[in-house]
């Protein structure tokens, strides 16, 4: 397991970045709770360096119950984040939805989230989450094996696009490539529904300039700084600082996400990069929590102190 800070203190240098903003917390649009027993076969892959992971060694920073993750976040002052899980076969959406959705229920502060396979029933399985009140959808063309602009997912993205759900998609070949990673089938999808509320995940590594273009291209897409930036990640997929104006330029379309609780450092960190870019403090306020606030449609500020987690440590 990676060494970090000791909770207490973490947790008090987390709130100290954003309350320098002057923002009321932050807003996490990529973090993963999912069911335990498919959460502990995510953490064995990480550990066994499965092939997804580019064979890179991953310590998981935030192991631990999940109850003690959520409560951690909160500590941070994280006023919303998500359930990001997703399935790797047919057969197992609608389970993994009917789990995040209970987790909604019982967790306030989590946006509801769901996921999406290209099977059969496909599209009558996202048309009950989103009745149910999903409100971001997850999808992970990596770990599915899939391509996005599959038929049997046309009409999937086309009800997406007509609710104003977004949807988080991990679409680039980073950590390590699929058959169908990449910004070619992103934009075919793109092509047929350009109104599509697509969040490409952890800014599309390593085809970041490609993802760029088409959020220049198509008003609804976003992306989410997963991983970006980080120590870890400029080893081994820098962004080209040539773009970094066309980053800046799409302030308004950025979204903080983190990939917690598997990411191999300290959850500082990752705005820590954020803020060294140079990239000014307003743009920090909307990447941190102000675009999320408004594409979510967020209510208004919650009130401060919120308390520390059970355990000092993980």
């Amino acid at each position: 397991m990676s060494a970090h800070p000791d909770t207490r203190t973490e947790a008090a240098d987390v709130r100290r970045f954003w309350e320098g903003l002057g923002l009321p917390g932050l807003v996490d649009v990529h973090t993963h709770f999912m069911p335990e027993r498919v959460l502990r076969k995510v953490w064995a892959y990480f550990d066994a360096l499965g092939p997804l992971t580019g064979g890179v060694e991953w310590p998981i920073t935030y192991r631990s119950e999940e109850d003690e993750r959520a409560a951690l976040l909160r500590a941070f002052g994280v006023r919303a984040f998500t359930a990001m899980l997703y399935p790797h076969k047919p057969g197992m959406a609608r389970w993994l939805n009917g789990w995040a959705a209970d987790f909604a229920r019982r967790t306030p502060d989590c946006l509801h989230t769901a996921t999406l396979f290209p099977e059969p029933g496909a599209v009558d399985h996202v048309r009950e989450a989103v009745e149910a009140g999903a409100r971001v959808f997850k999808a992970h063309v990596q770990v599915g094996a899939y391509d996005p602009a599959d038929e049997a997912l046309d009409a999937v993205w086309g009800l997406l696009a007509e609710a104003g759900v977004p949807v988080v998609i991990h679409c680039g070949s980073g950590p390590a490539p699929g058959k169908h990673t990449g910004p070619e089938p992103v934009a075919r999808v793109l092509a047929r529904h350009p109104r599509l509320r697509l969040v490409v995940a952890h800014l599309g590594m390593p085809e970041y300039e490609d993802f760029l273009d088409l959020a220049e291209r198509y008003g609804e897409v976003r992306l989410d700084t997963t991983m970006a930036f980080t120590d870890f990640s400029e080893r081994l997929a820098p962004f080209p600082r040539r773009a970094l104006p066309r980053l800046a330029a799409l302030g308004d379309r950025i979204l903080l996400g983190s990939d917690f609780p598997n990411i191999p450092y300290p959850y500082l960190h990752q705005l820590n990069a954020l803020e060294r870019l140079g990239l000014g403090a307003e743009w920090l306020r909307g990447v941190c929590h102000d675009n999320a606030v408004r594409l979510f449609g967020l209510p208004g500020p919650a009130p401060r102190g919120t308390d520390l987690p059970p355990t000092e440590r993980h």
